[in-house]
């Protein structure tokens, strides 16, 4: 078990600062455990190799881009995607079964546990909700109708992943959260009572059993290469992580959000095999190469994790990269090849057990082929924004 002390934050007001956390203030045992952190130092936490959020150098031609970059950003209408109750109303006869929802929203159903990725329902990755990063593409069921939740895991606090609505729906709900140290002072904020958290450094586990009492299940950080911050004054004051996901037959691993780091090979010896690996692929330019991994390296990272299957995630849901829409998907299936890269790509919704998907079918193409058939003045033209998740 974890210890848990309070974090209280600096005073808020308004909607869009009610989001956005203000530096916080460490206080008795989280004090303890933050100050502790082999990753925190001088006020803030760390990547082990030094990389933080800047743009590499030689991306000048980032804001070029960004303000006079392509058209296909977003696609021209909805991408195909499945109503997923009728499949989560039967046996996952595998043990294994995951249902992506958008972005890094996951709902994995493991082994007899349900548990819940970065929850993220809102409409734009952003404070406010006139500005900022727009989703073009709906989530596929209502949060309500998500059925029973056993865990919610919070990766780290960018509001393309910690949303406080779609936060606050699920503390309604009495559900349980595991996150990143220090991002358990925002989920208090948006009314998660402090004994339904449960922080993680890099390398803890949380033992967890279901919420029908029948199934133990456990929880682990695990090292990612990234940052943190909703605001100007609190760059870095929490923590962001990977997690494993460990029940009696199977393992799972969750990227966050994150660059290719050699930390994965060790994230393979401790915490391995898995059968099922979910990483982020899109919002990527390689300006911010080392926080993001993008379709190639998300390659390599699943060789350094030792495989699985690979279920890619962030991306086909928000506008938040220079890149098209679907530049993602098209990558990871020209390399993935090369890489002996067993690909799931199911349709937004599409309930999978992976180990009986056999191929992948291009199912993004029936927007894309519609796109090319039009021409450029007749699309219609595209928000911009930048990646800051």
């Amino acid at each position: 078990m974890v210890s848990r002390g309070g974090l209280k934050l600096s005073p808020q007001s308004g909607e869009a600062i009610a989001h956005m956390a203000l530096a916080p203030r460490y206080e008795g045992l989280r004090r303890e455990r933050v100050e502790a952190s082999p990753r925190f130092a001088n006020g803030s936490f760390h990547n082990t190799a030094g990389v933080g959020p800047q743009l590499q150098e030689g991306s000048a031609p980032v804001l070029r881009e960004f303000l006079f970059g392509g058209n296909r950003r977003v696609p021209i209408a909805p991408l195909p995607s499945v109503d997923p109750r009728s499949s989560w109303a039967r046996p996952v006869e595998t043990g294994l079964r995951a249902t992506w929802l958008g972005h890094s929203t996951v709902l994995i159903e493991q082994d007899g546990v349900r548990i819940l990725t970065d929850p993220v329902w809102g409409l734009r990755a952003s404070p406010s909700r006139l500005l900022g990063p727009r989703r073009f593409q709906p989530v596929p069921v209502a949060i309500d109708q998500l059925g029973p939740v056993d865990l919610v895991i919070v990766s780290h606090d960018h509001y393309d992943h910690l949303d406080a609505h779609s936060v606050r729906a699920l503390a309604r709900q009495g559900l349980r959260f595991c996150t990143s140290l220090g991002v358990g002072a925002h989920l208090e904020a948006f009314g998660v009572p402090a004994q339904q958290i449960v922080e993680l450094d890099w390398w803890e586990s949380h033992t967890f059993i279901s919420a029908d009492s029948r199934v133990e299940f456990s929880i682990t950080a695990a090292p990612s290469q990234h940052f943190s911050g909703r605001g100007p004054f609190d760059r870095n004051r929490t923590l962001w992580s990977s997690f494993v996901i460990t029940t009696e037959r199977h393992r799972v691993f969750f990227s966050g959000d994150t660059g290719l780091t050699d930390e994965y090979r060790e994230i393979a010896t401790r915490l391995g095999p898995f059968d099922l690996v979910m990483l982020e692929v899109g919002a990527y330019h390689p300006a911010w190469g080392q926080i993001h991994l993008g379709p190639e390296n998300a390659l390599r990272a699943l060789n350094l994790l030792g495989g699985g299957a690979l279920l890619p995630i962030h991306w086909g849901t928000f506008n938040l990269a220079l890149h098209d829409w679907d530049w993602p998907a098209e990558m990871l299936l020209e390399h993935a090849p090369a890489h002996r890269a067993r690909l799931l790509m199911p349709r937004i919704g599409a309930a999978i057990e992976p180990v009986r998907v056999e191929s992948v079918e291009p199912w993004w193409r029936e927007i894309s082929v519609r796109e090319i058939e039009l021409q450029p003045d007749q699309r219609q033209p595209q928000p911009r924004s930048s990646s800051g998740g």
